[in-house]
């Protein structure tokens, strides 16, 4: 079967950071082929970006077994897919005055870059359906983690009704397909996270029905325990950030402070960062420093590339899809 994208990639991509991408594409390869299983943690605005077009496929192709993002990663792919029709591109957004910018948000739209989320059309066409959510449990004394409703929502249907891009280039609808395992840390500093602090505000909702950071870390810790065994679990860091800083944490929260001295580190790791590396700068770290952490033993396969996310991890992604 030709693979362009994959052939292009191991034919061109020979020095620097394109060796380094090379590099960490095949070590994650082999990773899975050996038996282990694979964390991919989305920091920025990675589902504005549209990576659920190759991330979708990588879910329903079994090539990620769990899941970290940002509060707004697990919502701006779902906001794409309801209202994609309505989001404006921006391109000489570099040029743009502080008037042109205050005119953007008069007409609606918050800026992420060069595109433009258009708010009553994605946010509050999710927010009516998934407060039913929130408030039936609420009055259930019932709690879940915040993916879990999204994912509830999700698989309810109701969304269908304005789906706007191709379901499957969604990588929330393949994790919710899945029931993939999602840690969302800080999900608080997301829009659905202040929209849900509104009606707790408001006496509506009371804060114990949303699961927070610390039910995600006690859930990880225990799952984990149970999939790091053999070739063990290998860690994908998109960005930096608390989407890849708070998971990564598992190992040592483990070892260090419950005294669980059998829990194996990650046993791979790449890191794709524009960051350069600064003064205290964890987007920045380069991965020895997690040694000196518990989180990365001294044989675990490294890599970093320091480039554009948006341009690394897609080529990555086709590399391990043989696309």
């Amino acid at each position: 079967m030709a693979t362009p994208i994959r052939d292009f990639i191991t034919h061109h991509y020979r020095h620097f950071n394109s060796a380094a991408l090379v590099d960490a594409a095949k070590g994650y390869e082999t990773h899975l082929a050996e038996g282990g299983k694979m964390m991919i943690t989305l920091a920025g605005a990675m589902s504005t970006a549209e990576l659920g077009i190759s991330l979708a496929e990588m879910i329903r192709q079994d090539k990620v077994q769990i899941i970290s993002c940002t509060g707004a990663n697990l919502e701006e792919d779902l906001m794409n897919l309801v209202a994609h029709s309505h989001y404006k591109r921006v391109p000489n957004y570099r040029d743009l005055s502080p008037q042109e910018e205050w005119d953007l948000l008069e007409q609606g739209f918050n800026r992420v870059t060069d595109t433009c989320i258009p708010e009553e059309e994605a946010f509050r066409r999710l927010q009516k359906h998934i407060y039913e959510l929130w408030k039936d449990a609420d009055n259930k004394g019932e709690r879940f983690l915040p993916h879990e409703f999204m994912y509830k929502m999700i698989l309810s249907g109701v969304l269908q009704q304005y789906y706007e891009i191709d379901p499957k280039n969604s990588w929330m609808i393949a994790a919710a397909e899945k029931n993939l395992p999602i840690i969302c840390p800080g999900w608080e500093d997301s829009t659905m996270g202040n929209i849900f602090a509104s009606y707790c505000i408001k006496g509506e909702l009371k804060s114990t029905t949303m699961k927070s950071g610390i039910d995600y870390m006690v859930w990880l810790s225990d799952w984990y325990r149970k999939n790091s065994g053999g070739k063990g679990v290998g860690f994908f860091q998109i960005g930096g950030g608390i989407a890849g800083d708070f998971p990564i944490c598992v190992v040592p929260m483990m070892y260090q402070d419950l005294g669980w001295t059998d829990v194996p580190f990650w046993s791979y790791f790449c890191q794709i960062s524009d960051s350069t590396t600064s003064y205290g700068s964890y987007s920045g770290a380069v991965p020895n420093e997690k040694i000196t952490w518990g989180k990365l033993d001294i044989n675990t396969p490294k890599f970093i590339v320091e480039s554009d996310a948006t341009i690394v991890a897609p080529l990555i992604f086709a590399y391990l899809l043989k696309w």
